[in-house]
């Protein structure tokens, strides 16, 4: 009788040094993505992993990643978010928060200091790096947002 075996050392763990990303996937002006898990790496079947640089003082083009959910952890810095149809809703995040973009949401990513470079890990749902572009004329003063725990509420 023939026992399946899987070959764990091809199909296990894999580490990928953080020096050797890959910055070869879809992009956004005003910042830099390098891709560390997706399919073509790592054989990632549903997610996309990796980082973000933005450059003190700069910011994204709006953009969404469609049907895609993304998880941003801040590492270093300060990142200012905008979302919306006109970017109109606004809220800041430092090292060690989390930032939440459901699908098809309009955002652009702000580096809010103006001599630190902003660096992030970024997971999306899926292993293809989808990014849409758009021009969008954002609003002049943008609503700060707060969020507000549903599980836990304070006070």
């Amino acid at each position: 009788m023939t026992e399946n075996h899987t070959d764990w050392k091809t199909n296990g763990v894999k580490v990928i040094p953080g020096d050797q990303l890959d910055l070869n996937t879809a992009q956004t002006p005003g910042m830099e993505r390098a891709a560390a898990i997706n399919f073509a790496r790592a054989g990632a079947q549903k997610l996309w992993a990796g980082t973000v640089k933005i450059h003190a003082n700069a910011k994204t083009g709006a953009h969404h990643h469609g049907a895609l959910e993304s998880v941003i952890y801040v590492l270093r810095g300060r990142a200012r978010m905008r979302w919306g149809d006109h970017l109109e809703f606004t809220a800041e995040a430092g090292p060690g928060d989390f930032i939440f973009v459901p699908p098809y949401v309009p955002h652009q990513e702000i580096n809010a200091s103006t001599d630190e470079i902003l660096e992030c890990v970024l997971v999306r749902s899926d292993n293809e790096a989808v990014v849409v572009n758009l021009d969008i004329k954002p609003v002049e003063v943008p609503e700060n947002v707060a969020w507000i725990d549903p599980i836990h509420r304070h006070g």
